[in-house]
C-alpha cells in the first residue's frame, strides 16, 4: 500500500506530565509504524521535543513539525507532523498532577473528535491522560470514554479491551462495584452485546461466538450465590440476543469463561464491571492491550495503561501498546 493510501490517524498526546509524549516519540521513531498508517498528532511541539530527547535514540533524532491541519502533513519517516495547540507551560514537571495538563489534554481530544467527525482522519489515537488532572481542569469526565461520547453527542457507549488472544466488552466500567451491579438491567446488557457484534462482525468475523459473564461466584449457582442477578438481569439480553440467531452463551462463571475464551472457544467476552474484564487482559501484558470505544460515529483506540507518572521524563515507557493501538486504529479506519 501506497503511503497516501495509508489511513490518517489523529493521535492525542494525552497528559503532558505523563508518558504520553515519549510513548508517541518511541513509537513513530519505529519503522513499523509508518507502515500502518499516516499518524498526526493533536499536542504540544516542544513537549514532543523535550520527550524525544529524554528517550534517546531514534525518538531523540525526529524532527517536530508543527502544521496547521491534516492536509499540511508531510507524514514522512524521520518527522512527526504535530497540531500544535500550544497549551503546555515551558518547564511543566514530569510526573506530576497539573491542571493546565489536565485541560490541554481535554483540548487534544476535543480537536482530534472535530477531525474525525469532519472526515478529516479516519481514526483517533489516544495516549493516556490523568482522571485527577482532568478533574483539577475542571472537566469532570471518568475517562475518555465519557468524554468522547460527550463530545460526539452519543448517549451510550461501551469499552472494548482487545489483545491478540482475548477481546473483552464491559457493561459497565468507571463506577463503584454497588453501583455498577444497580446499573446493570437486561436492556443494558443486550445492547452491549448487540454493539460488541456489531464491531466483530465489521472487522471481518462473520458468526461471533460471545460468552457473558455473570456477576456472582459461580454466576449465582441457580439462586445459591446473589440475588438473583444473573437470572433477572443477564439471562433475559441473552435469550434475546439468540433470537436473533448471534451464537450468544451465558451467564457463566467469569473465571472459567477467561480460561475457555484464552483458549479460542470464544471471539468474545461480556464483562460486567470494570474489574472483571481488566484484570485478565493486563494479566496478559498491559504492551499487548488496546483499548476501543464501540459506539462511537468515529473509530477511537487507546493504549491499555495510564500515565505512568512514577517513570515519566525518565526514557523508560514502553511503545509496543501505542503501536498495536495505531494498529487496530488503522485496521478498523474507514
Amino acid at each position: 500500500m501506497s503511503a497516501t493510501a495509508l489511513p490518517l490517524i489523529a493521535i492525542t498526546m494525552g497528559d503532558a506530565a505523563g508518558i504520553g509524549p515519549e510513548v508517541i516519540m518511541k513509537a513513530l521513531a519505529e519503522p513499523a509504524a509508518r507502515t500502518l498508517c499516516r499518524p498526526l498528532v493533536v499536542g504540544d511541539a516542544a513537549r514532543l521535543r523535550e520527550a524525544g530527547a529524554r528517550a534517546g535514540g531514534a525518538a531523540a533524532r525526529l524532527e517536530v513539525r508543527p502544521v496547521a491541519g491534516p492536509e499540511e502533513g508531510r507524514y514522512a519517516a524521520g518527522a512527526v507532523d504535530c497540531i500544535d495547540l500550544d497549551l503546555i507551560p515551558p518547564g511543566l514537571p514530569w510526573g506530576q498532577l497539573s491542571a493546565p495538563a489536565g485541560e490541554a489534554a481535554f483540548q487534544f481530544v476535543r480537536v482530534a473528535t472535530e477531525l474525525a467527525v469532519a472526515g478529516r482522519v479516519g481514526a483517533i489515537c489516544t495516549a493516556p491522560l490523568n482522571k485527577e488532572a482532568l478533574h483539577l481542569a475542571g472537566r469532570r469526565y471518568p475517562g475518555h470514554t465519557e468524554m468522547l461520547a460527550a463530545l460526539t453527542g452519543t448517549p451510550e457507549v461501551s469499552m472494548m479491551l482487545m489483545t491478540p488472544k482475548l477481546r473483552v466488552i464491559h457493561v459497565t466500567t468507571h463506577i463503584g462495584l454497588l453501583d455498577a451491579i444497580e446499573r446493570i438491567e437486561p436492556g443494558l446488557v443486550e445492547r452491549t452485546i448487540g454493539r460488541g457484534h456489531a464491531t466483530l462482525t465489521r472487522a471481518g468475523i462473520a458468526a461471533p461466538r460471545i460468552g457473558v459473564c455473570g456477576i456472582n461466584p459461580h454466576a449465582g449457582e441457580h439462586g445459591l450465590f446473589g440475588r438473583g442477578e444473573e437470572e433477572g438481569k443477564i439471562a433475559p439480553a441473552v435469550e434475546r440476543c439468540r433470537a436473533e440467531g448471534w451464537d450468544v452463551t451465558g451467564p457463566l462463571p467469569a473465571d472459567t469463561l477467561f480460561f475457555r475464551a484464552g483458549r479460542g472457544e470464544f471471539d468474545l467476552v461480556v464483562a460486567m464491571y470494570h474489574d472483571q474484564g481488566h484484570g485478565p487482559v493486563k494479566v496478559l501484558g498491559i504492551e499487548a492491550g488496546v483499548n476501543v470505544t464501540v459506539g462511537l460515529p468515529v473509530i477511537r483506540t487507546s493504549v491499555d495503561h495510564g500515565t505512568a507518572f512514577d517513570i515519566a521524563g525518565t526514557g523508560q515507557a514502553d511503545e509496543r501498546s501505542m503501536i498495536e493501538a495505531l494498529r487496530q486504529a488503522a485496521d478498523l479506519a474507514p
